[in-house]
């Protein structure tokens, strides 16, 4: 038809949500590294200056982000959420753990920033007061409940802290390399044996790791560990 007037697409309204969306984009394809202002706003072919609409500043952006990774992981616990047998607080937990674990494997920057930005938000206290609930409904006393969440720490979010990490970068900076920092390790072998044979010993699949060291074997290690401590203190 002619004589009509042309009309503009509407731009898609900016929102906290998309900020948080386009900021965990560029930390998948980037690491914690490359999340910016600007590149958070070049994903969403803006100005850097309109994203202080929806937060304050970098910072606040990563501390939203946390936020962001644990509703996903709340959302993915949801559809097991509860056994319907209190005495299976063990495999619900479990569950629970690795759920959130499978999450967090889709965000490889994520244990750093909970580490780091892990402050006690409404979404974090939704999970552990989840996780704390499956116990007491099991029949644990409340001080066993407290130790068991002290005593998982960052394992009831599906990763554990490193306890040996390849230098101690910043959020900020470039990530230290891994494989040289092995190579370091093992030419320490006449001053550090046990530590030089571990390192050879040691055998990690990519797909399976969050962090440095923390494997989906060695995880699960642990975890079995702890929750077998749970039953035998729950069978006294």
């Amino acid at each position: 038809m002619g004589g009509g007037t042309t009309r503009t697409p509407r731009r898609r309204p900016l929102t906290r949500a998309r900020v948080l969306r386009a900021a965990a984009e560029v930390a998948d394809r980037s690491g914690l590294a490359g999340v910016t202002m600007r590149s958070v706003a070049d994903v969403l072919g803006v100005e850097a200056m309109a994203l202080y609409r929806h937060v304050s500043g970098k910072n606040d952006l990563l501390d939203a982000l946390v936020e962001a990774v644990v509703e996903e992981i709340n959302e993915a616990c949801a559809a097991d959420d509860t056994p319907a047998d209190p005495d299976d607080w063990r495999p619900a937990l479990r569950r629970r753990i690795l759920t959130a674990r499978a999450v967090l494997q889709g965000h490889p920057w994520a244990p750093a920033l909970l580490g780091s930005h892990g402050t006690m938000s409404p979404a974090l206290l939704r999970y552990f007061d989840r996780f704390g609930s499956i116990l007491r409904r099991a029949g644990f006393s409340m001080d066993t409940a407290h130790h068991a969440l002290h005593a998982f720490g960052t394992r009831a979010l599906g990763f554990s802290s490193e306890l040996f990490q390849p230098g101690s970068p910043a959020i900020e900076e470039t990530e230290a390399d891994p494989e040289a920092a092995l190579a370091d390790l093992a030419a320490l072998s006449a001053e550090l044996p046990f530590i030089a044979a571990m390192v050879g010993h040691l055998s990690h699949e990519a797909a399976s790791t969050i962090g440095w060291c923390d494997d989906q074997a060695e995880f699960e290690f642990g975890l079995d560990l702890l929750l077998d401590g749970l039953e035998l203190r729950r069978s006294r």
